[in-house]
């Protein structure tokens, strides 16, 4: 998008506060140690609206650092209770994928979770989100109860490190983000471009997925680094040039769904977003053709527009700037795609 410096993550507020951990041994012989941790953020939005940003799981991409994907397997009636869902974020510098259990009481604004089948070497993971009003406010205190087969040192370190990373830009971020909903500037929007190719989904899918290749078949893409070592779960990493001849450097996690969807968060984002999440959709229409769509969804670093763009540019301005930037990029995908599945010049 530009060659600005990449936006980061605001740095922890002094109204977070983490206790001390507290380590319980098993009840019984052979059961790991149980480690209990705590994270409290005071937060300038009320109660309702906190709650409110953390029962909604499918726009946990746009508010948590870590997340790059979520999806509801079951979904808790609208007054509460039991719900099952599958998240895919980073952690340590690397992307995982687990199920989750919550239960969500609104009444008493608290959400209780825990992994449905943790892999080895966690033997458990859970927690719970309470929001209590203080002040000017509320309070959110995350906790985290977790455990490591065997007691092994070295995952509990990686656990420890993991679950403190993200504790604190989980909530650094949703402190923000309720601050721009209980004000009303909330700064996201998404838009999609679509482009009907001649083929199968699967054939489209696989030009998409493996970007690997995408030097020699896009243009606009000057060098890729691709791994995966969770099936499905890629780290993409590209230098991009752009349409005034510079370059910029993304690097993305993409959840791959074979044929009809790959899903991906930006995790080092341009100076002028806060977050980038995109999707590519592929829908067959039942005669040998599918629409193909680019899908974005971003935020606005609000703070970095006149940075930027200049003193006098509005968010109308970088809206457009951004809509026009990632579109044109978008686009040139879906058409590389359409003469490499077709098998038309320009493949």
């Amino acid at each position: 998008m530009s060659q600005s410096t990449p936006h980061t993550t605001t740095p922890p507020s002094s109204d977070l506060t983490v206790g001390p951990s507290r380590r319980t041994p098993g009840q019984r012989p052979g059961d790991p140690t149980r480690v209990d941790v705590t994270h409290t953020i005071t937060v300038p939005a009320a109660p309702a609206v906190v709650f409110a940003l953390l029962a909604d799981v499918e726009r946990w991409p746009l508010i948590f650092p870590p997340t790059v994907h979520a999806r509801f397997l079951e979904r808790a009636p609208e007054g509460g209770g039991p719900e099952r869902l599958q998240l895919w974020a980073t952690a340590n510098g690397g992307a995982r994928t687990w199920t989750s259990r919550r239960v969500v009481d609104p009444v008493r604004q608290r959400i209780s979770f825990g992994q449905d089948r943790p892999v080895a070497p966690i033997a458990a993971m859970g927690g719970e989100w309470i929001v209590r009003p203080v002040a000017g406010g509320s309070e959110v205190v995350l906790t985290h109860a977790y455990s490591a087969v065997d007691d092994d040192a070295e995952t509990l370190a990686w656990l420890e490190k993991a679950v403190d990373g993200n504790s604190r830009a989980e909530l650094v971020a949703l402190a923000e983000a309720a601050r721009d909903a209980a004000t009303g500037r909330e700064t996201g929007f998404t838009f999609r471009d679509s482009l009907h190719i001649d083929g199968t989904a699967a054939a489209v899918h696989a030009f998409l997925n493996r970007a690997e290749h995408w030097v020699e078949r896009l243009p606009h893409v000057a060098r890729v680094e691709l791994t995966e070592e969770v099936p499905g779960v890629q780290i993409l990493e590209m230098d991009t040039r752009t349409a005034d001849g510079s370059s910029h450097t993304t690097r993305s996690v993409r959840v791959c769904a074979a044929p009809h969807s790959i899903h991906y968060k930006q995790l080092v984002t341009p100076a002028l977003l806060r977050v980038h999440t995109g999707s590519w959709l592929l829908v067959e229409d039942g005669a040998g053709g599918v629409t193909a769509t680019a899908e974005h969804t971003v935020v606005l670093a609000r703070e970095a527009i006149g940075r930027v763009l200049g003193p006098d540019a509005t968010e109308e301005q970088a809206r457009a700037f951004v809509r026009d930037a990632l579109g044109r990029n978008s686009s040139a995908t879906l058409q590389r795609a359409k003469a490499f599945v077709e098998g038309t010049p320009g493949a």
